[in-house]
């Protein structure tokens, strides 16, 4: 098992952590205002406008990120203006004084290459216009992954202790949710990969005696032999698809339903399906080849090397907000060490897709969602796994 506080969850707390420093500042600077109930209004409004800025966060460092997100940063402050550059230039300028944008790139550059806060003063912030509000700078580092990726820039009419230490706090607040979007894309991008993966190990031997079914009836059932075509092209067309993380489970289990039509069509009446699905699960979403992979599993290792009639059972129910899949089957069964060091990444025999399936729910909802496998040698096996009917972690594509 992975240990209980995960690389995730320590990025979360640590921007919860920054984020309280920041709020404390600020209610400081209320109090002093003589605000009426200051820490409460004051904590609220902060962790409000945060989170709106998160938002903007969400998809990493960008020009629209820097300049919708700047808005609320700006507010956090109470700076007169606020400016984010990356490594190569200006992002997004926010407040009075826009003709200083060129410049704050340069400003930052001291910060970029020592990674620790900086202020400037009038002799480097100068200005000609006498109206101009920005006559000082203090520049914090934003992080990601360790290394310095950006600049957040408070500009106000003078540089105060209190400004470094909240422009700090703030740009630390940042850089935290700056590795949570980056934790985003790397799991997304190990996903697709997961993904590329199982649909190139789409088991040859199934295609080859699906085509060979479908061959054996061209002569003596022509139609047939036509309607299994065309299940074969529709299952490797959902299976080869390009884009789309997710699909609806009533998808999903359409798909289950070309192959399993394909390997009735192989085994004849050895094959026996029941289906038992609660029809409000099904508009549940669901990572994409999440099911068939795991009903192939208990086909070809479960039912191919049974002797007699083997009995398949796919069932979906509704667990209130919670959704189970489960798929039975009374075949030869499986060495349960033998099944744990598939889904453990430590055996090779995983050949259609298993640990595969298991990784990716784990990457998507949490460790405790991954598959549960039930079996023994010569007792069949059971296969389930849960998901959330609301996730977060699962988007429309």
């Amino acid at each position: 098992m992975v240990s209980s506080l995960h690389w995730p969850t320590a990025v979360v707390v640590l921007a919860a952590v920054l984020l309280g420093g920041l709020v404390r500042w600020v209610a400081r600077r209320g109090r002093r205002r003589g605000f009426l109930s200051t820490v409460d209004r004051v904590t609220y409004q902060t962790l409000h406008t945060a989170s709106l800025a998160s938002r903007h966060l969400s998809d990493g460092l960008t020009p629209d990120a820097a300049d919708k997100a700047g808005r609320h940063l700006l507010s956090i402050l109470g700076a007169r203006a606020v400016a984010i550059c990356d490594a190569a230039g200006l992002l997004g300028w926010t407040g009075p004084g826009e003709h200083h944008g060129p410049d704050a790139h340069a400003h930052a550059s001291a910060t970029r290459t020592s990674g620790t806060t900086s202020v400037l003063g009038a002799d480097v912030v100068t200005c000609s216009d006498p109206d101009c509000p920005i006559r000082s700078a203090v520049i914090s580092p934003l992080l990601a992954e360790g290394k310095v990726v950006g600049t957040l820039t408070a500009y106000a009419p003078a540089a105060s202790a209190g400004l470094a230490r909240a422009t700090g706090e703030l740009a630390r607040w940042v850089s935290a949710e700056l590795d949570v979007a980056e934790l985003g894309r790397t799991r997304t991008r190990a996903m697709e990969a997961e993904l590329r993966a199982l649909r190139a190990q789409i088991s040859p031997h199934f295609i080859f005696n699906s085509l060979g079914a479908i061959a054996s009836f061209v002569r003596t059932d022509p139609e047939r032999a036509r309607e299994l075509l065309l299940e074969f092209a529709d299952f490797t067309r959902y299976a080869l698809r390009r884009g789309g993380t997710f699909t609806t489970l009533a998808e999903e289990l359409r798909n289950v339903e070309r192959y399993l039509v394909l390997e009735q069509a192989r085994f004849g009446e050895r094959l026996q399906i029941s289906l038992l699905i609660a029809p409000e699960v099904l508009p549940v979403r669901v990572p994409y080849l999440a099911v068939q992979p795991l009903v192939e599993n208990a086909v070809r290792h479960g039912l191919a090397g049974k002797e007699g009639v083997g009995h398949v059972t796919i069932t979906a129910s509704d667990q209130g907000g919670m959704a189970e899949i489960s798929i039975d089957d009374d075949g030869v069964g499986s060495d349960p060490d033998q099944v744990q060091r598939v889904l453990d990444g430590q055996s090779t025999a995983d050949s259609v897709g298993l640990g595969n399936v298991d990784a990716r729910l784990r990457q998507v909802y949490g460790d405790e969602f991954g598959l549960v496998v039930e079996t023994a040698v010569g007792a069949g096996t059971r296969v389930s796994f849960r998901v959330p009917k609301f996730s977060p972690a699962v988007h429309d594509d």
